[in-house]
């Protein structure tokens, strides 16, 4: 299952696909007995799918073969045992992908000629993803952190190992005094030079916030061969390139806690700050259309506000309830994606700090 999107995988899943692209979406549970549901209502979920696909009239007999063989496939591979919040099915002409997400989804079922990805991209926004380079003199460890873990990820190369060769001269240099410390030894800044050209790949490719872990003399060799420690975090704390991922969260969790906590108190800054300027908007309503309109500069969201609307004679949103003619069930995962596609920044905060904003606001350009 996918966990990353990266704007380059981004790109690729909005790209037009050949009629129908399905994407399903499920809602799933972390914990007993909840998650006792989730082979049922996935199943459930698939076969609406695939009822679709068989009604559909502008579906071919050989694409319709095609696309429910990809749903079973996706259904193969998909793991109810370490699932998350919820389950996104991509499937097409000759592809499928499964996605986990650290936040939850309404359950539908949709066909058309892209993959509906709003809901994979309120889900990272509101993750926070970072990443975090373990470094040692025989080893860099790339992990992948967002919300309250981190996991180890191969990309890009990593991890990077080197064998420790033993200098058959070092008795002869001891005596003279002249061993070099091990991060002064060339062939381990040569390797730090090399993982800080692949850290700089990854970052390229997938930007985040950046902590680097390794020993105080490991940190500061890796400023001196390369660039991406200098705007990174330090920790200095060793061992965690051959560490569990749990130990390497235990490492982060305090720097990502004060953050969480500096990141809430400046935003309820920014928001009282836009009252006193007549730029402040709240409710879903007001701030989607605004949204739409590409005004939002800022904006906020509770991490569990969620709401059904439908639309009133095209003008407002109004309350509805889920399975309503028209209702939009992941209005405000659409307005993340409206509003990050907009340049906006997003930024989700823990339930009830917006007291009267009613779940979500926003702060205006102009």
């Amino acid at each position: 299952m996918e966990h990353t999107l990266s704007p380059a995988t981004l790109t690729e899943l909005r790209r037009p696909r050949p009629y129908p692209a399905v994407s399903v979406l499920t809602p799933t549970h972390r914990r007993e007995p909840d998650n006792a549901q989730d082979p049922v209502r996935l199943r459930n979920v698939l076969a609406e799918a695939k009822k679709q696909l068989e009604t559909d009239p502008a579906v071919t007999r050989e694409r319709r073969n095609d696309v429910a063989a990809q749903l079973d496939q996706a259904l193969a591979e998909v793991d109810l045992t370490h699932t998350e919040d919820g389950l996104v099915i991509f499937a097409a002409p000759g592809e499928h992908q499964v996605w986990s997400l650290a936040r939850t989804v309404p359950e539908r079922v949709v066909l058309s000629d892209t993959f509906l990805t709003r809901n994979l991209v309120a889900a990272q926004s509101a993750e926070r993803p970072f990443w975090v380079l373990s470094v040692s003199a025989d080893r860099a460890t790339l992990w992948n952190g967002g919300g309250d873990h981190v996991v180890a990820e191969h990309t890009g190369g990593f991890p990077l190992t080197r064998d420790l060769v033993e200098n058959p001269d070092t008795e002869r240099q001891e005596r003279i005094g002249d061993v070099p410390s091990t991060f002064r030894d060339e062939g381990t800044r040569h390797f730090l030079r090399d993982a800080d050209t692949a850290m700089a790949a990854v970052l390229r490719e997938n930007p985040r916030p950046l902590y680097v872990t390794g020993e105080q003399a490991a940190l500061s060799a890796l400023d001196e061969v390369g660039t991406v420690a200098r705007e990174a975090t330090h920790i200095p704390h060793g061992g965690l390139a051959h560490a569990s991922h749990e130990a390497v969260w235990q490492a982060v969790r305090p720097l990502i806690a004060a953050e969480d906590r500096e990141h809430v108190d400046s935003v309820t800054r920014e928001l009282e700050l836009a009252r006193g300027r007549k730029e402040f908007v709240a409710g879903v309503d007001e701030v989607w259309q605004h949204a739409e309109a590409g005004r939002v500069r800022l904006l906020a969201v509770e991490e569990n506000y969620r709401v059904t609307v439908r639309d009133d004679q095209g003008e407002h949103l109004v309350p509805a309830e889920s399975g309503d003619l028209d209702a939009r069930e992941d209005i405000v995962d659409q307005i993340v994606e409206q509003c990050l596609e907009t340049g906006a920044e997003v930024r989700f905060v823990p339930d009830g700090t917006l007291g009267d904003a009613q779940g979500i606001a926003g702060v205006l350009r102009y």
